[in-house]
């Protein structure tokens, strides 16, 4: 069975409870099962951390096992420059990499409006809640597997 990783960053552990006006009621698990539900012929490999050196871990074992990424990556999406090169890794080992956004960041604080990921993620869908990573697991399911 093929994998697709969704990999989630600092605070996003918290979503249900965190500013449910922003983020929605839903949960982690709420968002593992709709997943499933919509792709059961694969394994749905859902994580979330707040440490930004097991995200680059998760993202170099991507690049080695040529998994596809989804890849909510938070507020390390605005600055880190480690996860960009951890996720050019991957995308230039031509795998999919979709950067993935609950709310839309261009609608909120101006330091949001820029990703450092932008550049070398595959493709970005943003704003459309949990359907931002539906979307993007549609696409995956069309063009990798």
């Amino acid at each position: 069975m093929s994998t697709v990783l969704v990999l989630n960053g600092p605070n996003l552990g918290r979503l249900g409870t965190r500013e449910p006006e922003i983020y929605g009621s839903a949960t982690l698990d709420d968002l593992r099962a709709q997943l499933t539900a919509d792709a059961p012929e694969l394994t749905i490999d859902l994580r979330q951390t707040d440490d930004e050196g097991t995200m680059l871990g998760w993202l170099h074992a991507a690049a080695d096992e040529r998994t596809p990424v989804i890849l909510n990556a938070g507020a390390w999406t605005h600055y880190s420059y480690a996860l960009q090169d951890a996720v050019s890794m991957v995308s230039k080992a031509g795998i999919t990499v979709v950067e993935v956004h609950i709310s839309n960041p261009h609608a909120r604080e101006e330091f949001r409006h820029t990703s450092v990921l932008t550049p070398v993620v595959t493709g970005v869908i943003a704003g459309f809640g949990f359907e931002s990573y539906r979307l993007a697991l549609a696409f995956i399911r069309r063009n990798q597997f």
